[in-house]
């Protein structure tokens, strides 16, 4: 346990395992509403809020929060509106974020290379005390927002309309799974890096996939990968000295091959117990709308 003992491991552990439960939360949801690069775009936004936080001398982690939300919201609103053009709206928004924060991390006098690297792919030894204080704030309320508006959400990520009809609001909703997102990209930087982020927020929960019957399955189980890849590639950064992002995304990459490939066997056998099922009763029962707890996502 020698991995323990320095002062920048347990705070970098800390971030980890924080990272591995809200990256895939929120990413379930991402998944489900066919967004699964979105993770990816609001990184290259959120860059802009860290140059900024090395311009101006504050918290990078808080400024690039800032900036990720704003970003977050403006990618809903052309969703909503962008039409045919919105696509092309999308593409400066992220790269001007990418190429406005490299730009702003080189006009600053405290900034530099290697700063910029370390959240491009994520940095074990630079996660100081003030940066675990954000990163717990801001897990809490990734966790609140997808666990007590799970029904919510879910409803909105599977059917749009349906989710309209029945009353709720939809499009608060979106925006709140928007700037929710944003806030995990921010919370996930420090360890996965803004460049590797998305990959966090979808592997687990296709990995979770493979195997899972239900949402609710699917929700805890891409939560407990998320939570063993960032620990077991935090680790192995450390003894190997290898970056932490990396490692982290190949492992979790590693899970959903493995599972994947136990998934096709149990497939053939419940096949084969549907068909002979299927050949014993002939009823046909009628259809519910699905619940958020016993769908498969």
């Amino acid at each position: 346990m020698e991995f323990l003992t320095p002062p920048f491991m347990q705070r970098a552990l800390i971030a980890a395992v924080l990272v591995g439960i809200t990256a895939p939360a929120i990413g379930i949801y991402l998944v489900q509403r066919r967004q699964a690069l979105m993770g990816d775009g609001i990184g290259h936004i959120a860059m802009t809020g860290v140059g900024l936080g090395f311009l101006l001398s504050t918290n990078p982690i808080w400024m690039a929060t800032l900036v990720a939300v704003v970003g977050s919201v403006v990618m809903e609103l052309i969703r909503w509106y962008g039409h045919t053009r919105g696509d092309i709206a999308l593409a400066m928004l992220f790269y001007g974020g990418m190429a406005g924060g490299v730009m702003l991390i080189n006009l600053s006098g405290t900034g530099s290379n290697a700063n910029l690297t370390s959240y491009l792919f994520g940095s074990l030894s630079t996660v100081s005390e003030e940066d675990v204080t954000a990163i717990v704030v801001l897990a809490a309320f990734v966790m609140l927002v997808t666990l007590a508006l799970r029904r919510q959400l879910f409803a909105v990520s599977q059917d749009e309309e349906f989710a309209r009809v029945t009353g709720l609001p939809v499009r608060v909703l979106n925006l709140l799974v928007a700037v929710t997102a944003a806030v995990t990209v921010t919370v996930a930087m420090r360890v996965v890096g803004l460049l590797l982020v998305s990959a966090l927020m979808v592997v687990p929960v296709a990995a979770a996939q493979q195997i899972a019957k239900s949402f609710k399955v699917t929700f805890v189980l891409a939560v407990a990968i998320g939570t063993a890849v960032t620990l077991a590639g935090t680790v192995t950064s450390y003894y190997q000295d290898v970056p932490p992002g990396a490692t982290i995304v190949l492992l979790a990459i590693a899970v959903f091959i493995a599972l994947t490939a136990l998934a096709t066997p149990l497939a053939r056998r419940r096949a084969r117990g549907r068909d002979k099922d299927s050949e014993e009763c002939t009823l046909e029962v009628p259809v519910a709308r699905p619940d958020a707890d016993d769908v498969r996502v």
